[in-house]
């Protein structure tokens, strides 16, 4: 049987790979239509020149890249140690679940203070699993 603590994993993978697929399909055409010369396709060019429809999904994939590695090397801890429970069960798809709200807000509409609370709550649950983890280790 397999740990259930892979399935909020695996949907944060599918998460960053909706937001990779998305921020492409908003960055090319902007590309197209923008006929950018060369030394404008470097990441600090598209950035000084993008819109936020086209900058935000990418600066969201940056952000997939940041505290998720956590999340992913924790799930795994977890997996090794046998130490699942529905403690962690529950914090890792609160996790998940506000990590995917913070994308939707970060690229649609993007109101900062609503994409904060999202982030700072996911955030919470995944502090929540590290110290208790860290606790259990060291107990």
């Amino acid at each position: 049987m397999t740990d259930p603590i892979f399935a909020p994993f695996f949907s944060m993978i599918l998460l960053t790979l909706v937001i990779w697929v998305y921020m492409y399909a908003r960055r090319i055409p902007f590309i197209r239509r923008s006929g950018l010369r060369d030394d404008q396709l470097t990441p600090a060019g598209l950035a000084s020149i993008s819109p936020p429809g086209v900058a935000n999904p990418s600066d969201n994939l940056k952000n997939l890249f940041e505290t998720p590695t956590i999340f992913y090397a924790l799930v795994l801890y977890l997996h090794v140690t046998q130490s699942v429970d529905a403690a962690y069960l529950g914090a890792a798809w609160v996790f998940v679940g506000f990590r995917a709200l913070h994308s939707v807000v970060h690229c649609t509409f993007n109101v900062i203070i609503l994409r904060f609370t999202l982030y700072a709550i996911s955030t919470l649950a995944l502090w929540f699993i590290a110290v208790r983890a860290a606790i259990q280790a060291f107990a």
